[in-house]
């Protein structure tokens, strides 16, 4: 698999998961349009996540059986069309429902990484999920600068309308390079096939592990970015949006870095570096619990963080997709569902948190969530098979 296929793989990764992640610079904005309070704004990100992780187990599976090229556009022109909808929303019931649309959708992400994992020779499958998981989490965090650049210059509903735009030009790029693969399986029933997902849990350790590992660290992932916006908007910083956004943009440093995490994986360092970014993990919520004391300390934090869930999330991948290659569109969508389910509590836990205790409140809730998720990786690193 060439670099510049990966690198293409992985701008369609970032350009989709992008969708879900819009709304978090822009809380304030929808709170203010659709008169939402404060207190419940979170749901907006919640809901889009507890559809994207249903998206996980009724679509992603469908990999593994039908033509994944087919499968692939047709979930993003889909995408298109649920994009103009959250746009031109005029009410909060048809901007929930849209947002529910684009989470369900947005799991053509995970088509596209088992799709690369499946082109990528052995040898080089970490470096390519690597490169390809690069492009998803650097997705998330450009969102919040394009999200809030967009908004200062013409409002909140272009973010959503340009995406749209952005979404059809890759299906056409997608129709000149994606290559067509037919299947030489025997699809099972649609019930049989979501049924199979479950049977992988049970039989694979590592899958458990390495997916519990993604719902603590998503979790903190989402406490610090669904819930920043609100001390960086409000005094004393009263940032604007696109300097908020602009914060993303320090974060991809961090995520850049980590693609390495999988070439470590390749050379059987999974363990060492999951440790590693776990500690680093717990230690960025030292510096970001003085962010209305200095924005150095908050960069800091946010480059840490990022770096550390990135290097996780890679190892997790690289260690989970070799071990049924013939299932590797359920073993993500299995792996992802933990994915889902983190992002989602953590939105509605920081928000919650920060209404009620302020932004220590926040950082506290983060340093317990990354604290419980390198006690659980020490519980658990024995029994896996990996150096």
């Amino acid at each position: 698999m060439s670099r510049n296929v990966s690198l293409l793989f992985a701008a369609a990764c970032g350009m989709s998961v992008a969708n879900i992640y819009f709304a978090q610079p822009l809380l304030d904005q929808l709170s203010s349009e659709f008169d939402i309070d404060y207190s419940i704004i979170g749901i907006v990100i919640t809901i889009t996540q507890i559809f994207y992780g249903l998206g996980l187990i009724l679509l992603v599976p469908l990999g593994d059986f039908l033509n994944q090229r087919l499968l692939i556009i047709g979930q993003m022109l889909l995408s298109i069309i649920v994009l103009v909808i959250v746009g031109t929303a005029s009410n909060s019931t048809v901007l929930f429902a849209g947002m529910a649309l684009v989470g369900l959708l947005a799991v053509v992400t995970q088509t596209l990484v088992a799709f690369a994992a499946s082109m990528a020779a052995p040898a080089e499958r970490g470096r390519v999920v690597g490169i390809v998981t690069s492009g998803i989490v650097v997705g998330i965090l450009l969102a919040r600068s394009f999200a809030g650049i967009l908004t200062d210059v013409a409002g909140w509903r272009s973010v959503y309308l340009v995406s749209a735009a952005l979404m059809l030009f890759m299906v056409c790029m997608f129709f000149r390079v994606l290559p067509q693969i037919e299947r030489d399986v025997k699809s099972p029933s649609y019930p049989q096939l979501l049924k199979t997902v479950f049977i992988l849990f049970k039989q694979e350790r590592i899958l458990r592990i390495r997916s519990v590992l993604a719902l603590l660290i998503f979790a903190d992932f989402s406490i610090l970015w669904t819930s920043l916006v609100l001390p960086l908007s409000t005094p004393p910083l009263s940032l604007t949006h696109s300097a908020i956004g602009a914060l993303g943009l320090v974060g991809v440093a961090g995520a850049l870095s980590a693609a390495r995490a999988g070439k470590l994986a390749d050379k059987g360092y999974g363990q060492r570096t999951t440790g590693i970014a776990l500690t680093l993990l717990l230690i960025s919520w030292l510096f970001i619990s003085y962010t209305e004391q200095s924005l150095l300390a908050l960069v800091i934090g946010i480059v840490l963080l990022d770096l550390a869930v990135q290097a996780i999330h890679v190892t997790n991948q690289t260690m989970i997709l070799p071990l049924r290659p013939e299932a590797r569109s359920r073993l993500t969508a299995g792996y992802m569902v933990f994915y889902s389910i983190g992002s989602a509590s953590g939105s509605i836990a920081s928000t919650q948190v920060y209404a009620h205790y302020g932004w220590i409140g926040v950082c506290l809730l983060g340093i317990s969530v990354s604290a419980l998720a390198l006690l659980f990786w020490l519980v658990t690193r024995r029994d896996t098979a990996f150096e």
